[in-house]
């Protein structure tokens, strides 16, 4: 008795990590019809098996998370950004007492 499977993401959040050139005609034209166009570019696509089987034909130049990861992900680095202090340097010259 096989229970339900595991619970998958409707949407992955797909992002180009490593560039085009030198890689086979078909690998970018892929990667076009995935709607990738830039590097660090990341689109939003369904998790269907068709979206799936591209994503394993170039998968070595793509990063590849649910929707949920990623914006856990972006949050976590917006809240580390804003919770850094300013920097502050002070340029004046040393008294001498």
């Amino acid at each position: 008795m096989a229970g339900p499977g595991p619970a998958w993401s409707s949407r992955l959040a797909i992002q180009l990590v490593r560039g085009l050139p030198g890689t086979r005609e078909l690998h970018r034209r892929t990667v076009r019809a995935l709607g990738l166009r830039k590097m660090n570019q990341t689109v939003f696509r369904e998790n269907t098996p068709t979206i799936r089987g591209m994503i394993n034909q170039v998968k070595r130049l793509l990063s590849v998370e649910t929707v949920e990861m990623h914006e856990a992900r972006v949050k976590a680095e917006a809240e580390f950004r804003a919770s850094r202090p300013p920097l502050v340097i002070n340029h004046s010259p040393p008294t001498s007492s």
